[in-house]
Formats: structure tokens, C-alpha cells, sequence
């Protein structure tokens, strides 16, 4: 069991890691490419990356039953999806990825916040790892000099939407197979960025393929395999720790903002992520 805990946590460690550095790759594609033609595009791959699990975790016989009861439920994953990463992502036309990455995470801290009005309960640790994150976002953020960035509050409304979304998907998953519901909500996803990129934006196919790399990483590694590691990894691994190691990747697009895309963040800034990353664990512990 201690061999299955630990190969279960590395797997989750991978998952944080690639994570982390997608940050970057959204960072680099909207140098090229908008919010919605970059989104479209990934989820749709991400999407394509993620089905042929189906035919691993739902039995042949019933197939064609699951898809169509997990339609539904998976539409309205996926409006919130989408909406958390649109809002990410348009912020990222002028944010680092590092303060995306740190002001996402976030939601791990929100989420049992938001639960409170459904009746979850909370523990001391929370309310103390509530206080150190909102310091820290004090620092990492320009609130400390009297004005706020538009990417910072597009950021924030991702972060509440991102927890929206894990309290959804945390009650529909009991009902529903979960590679189903993340396969339609990746699609549903991609498919309404591309009509909202129709209409927004231009489908410049140079300056597509000049994206390219940041696409198929953002699609193929960030939504298709760093999920699937997900999917093993939390099989045999502890909750918290589980919840702990996949809020490392706030720290992994920190860590590649600067060594990949040559990102300079400030003293304050960088306390702020510290600060940020000690109050998203606390709340986990």
C-alpha cells in the first residue's frame, strides 16, 4: 500500500509540475494568438487526448447509456469551465504567468469558503490560511499602491469560478463517470471558444501555427495527460496530501515564468507568492 501511496503521489507531482509550467505556455500563445482561438483550440485537443479513456473505465454494454445521461450535467461543467478560463486567460494577455498562477490557486482556499453555504463545515487551519493567501495577494498584486490591475480582478472572478467548478464537478462525479464528464466539458469548452473566436477574433493560421508549441502543450499536456495523471494518481494517494502536492503548481508557473519566459518578479512580489503558497497548504493541512 505504502508503494501503490508513493508511486500515486509522484504521478500527482508530474501532474503539478506540467500544470505549473501550462501557465507558461498560456503566457507565451497570447503573444500570437487571443484568449479565445488559444482556449478553443486546447480544449478540443484536450478533449480528443482524454475520450479514448472511456473505453478503459465504462463497460461496453453501458457506453452508449453513459454518454447520453452525462450530457447534460457535463454542459453546465462546462459553461463554468469556460468561463473560468476565459477570464483566465484574457487576463493572461497582461499578467505574468507566475501572479496567474498564484492568484488561480486560490480557489483551493475558496472552495470550502463557497462550501460554507451549502452546509460544509471548515476547520480552524482554513480561516488561518485565508488570512496568509490575502496578504500575500496584498503584496503580489498592486492593491498595496492604491490601484488595481484589470488582469488582477479578471484573475480573482477565474479563481471564484474555478471553485464553483470543483464543488460542481465534487457533486456530479458521485453520479456520473468522471472521464465523461471531462471529456464533454473539455469539448463543450473548446466548441464555444471557437464560435465566440468567429466572432471576436481572426483565425490568423501563421500566427496559429507560430502559437503552435504553446497550443499543443497547453492542450496535450496541460488538459489531456496532467488530468490523467490526476485520475491515477488519486487513486491510492492520501486526500491532503493530494490536495497539498497539486497546489505546488502555483509554484511551478512561478518557477517557469522566470526560467522559460524570462519573467523579473519584484521582492515584494515574490514574498507576496510565498506568502500565497504557505496560506494555500495551511488550508489544506
Amino acid at each position: 500500500m505504502k508503494k501503490n501511496e508513493l508511486s500515486s503521489e509522484i504521478l500527482l507531482f508530474l501532474a503539478a509540475i506540467i500544470w505549473g509550467f501550462g501557465f507558461v505556455a498560456q503566457r507565451a500563445g497570447m503573444e500570437y494568438i487571443g484568449p479565445f482561438v488559444f482556449n478553443g483550440i486546447r480544449f478540443i485537443l484536450g478533449a480528443v487526448v482524454i475520450f479514448p479513456l472511456v473505453f478503459f473505465f465504462v463497460k461496453k454494454n453501458e457506453l452508449k447509456k453513459e454518454i447520453f445521461r452525462t450530457l447534460r450535467p457535463s454542459f453546465f461543467s462546462g459553461i463554468l469551465l469556460f468561463t473560468a478560463s476565459t477570464l483566465q486567460q484574457i487576463a493572461m494577455v497582461k499578467a505574468s504567468a507566475g501572479k496567474a498562477a498564484f492568484i488561480t490557486g486560490l480557489y483551493v482556499i475558496l472552495v470550502p469558503i463557497i462550501g460554507i453555504f451549502f452546509g460544509h463545515k471548515t476547520r480552524r487551519n482554513l480561516w488561518i490560511g485565508a488570512v496568509l493567501a490575502i496578504l500575500g495577494l496584498y503584496f503580489l498584486t498592486d492593491f498595496r499602491n492604491g490601484s488595481i490591475q484589470i488582469s488582477d480582478v479578471l484573475l480573482f472572478l477565474c479563481a471564484i469560478f474555478w471553485a464553483l467548478h470543483v464543488l460542481y464537478i465534487s457533486k456530479i462525479s458521485k453520479k456520473y463517470d468522471a472521464v465523461l464528464i471531462a471529456s464533454f466539458q473539455f469539448f463543450y469548452t473548446g466548441i464555444i471558444s471557437l464560435i465566440l473566436a468567429l466572432i471576436f477574433e481572426d483565425f490568423n493560421f501563421p500566427l496559429i501555427h507560430s502559437a503552435g508549441i504553446s497550443i499543443l502543450y497547453a492542450g496535450i499536456m496541460s488538459v489531456g495527460v496532467a488530468f490523467t495523471l490526476q485520475i491515477f494518481g488519486q487513486k491510492h494517494a492520501h486526500p491532503s496530501h493530494s490536495a497539498i502536492i497539486l497546489s505546488l503548481e502555483s509554484l511551478f508557473g512561478f518557477i517557469g515564468g522566470i526560467l522559460i519566459i524570462h519573467e523579473h518578479p519584484s521582492l515584494t512580489s515574490t514574498i507576496g507568492a510565498l506568502l500565497m503558497l504557505t496560506g494555500i497548504i495551511v488550508a489544506q493541512i
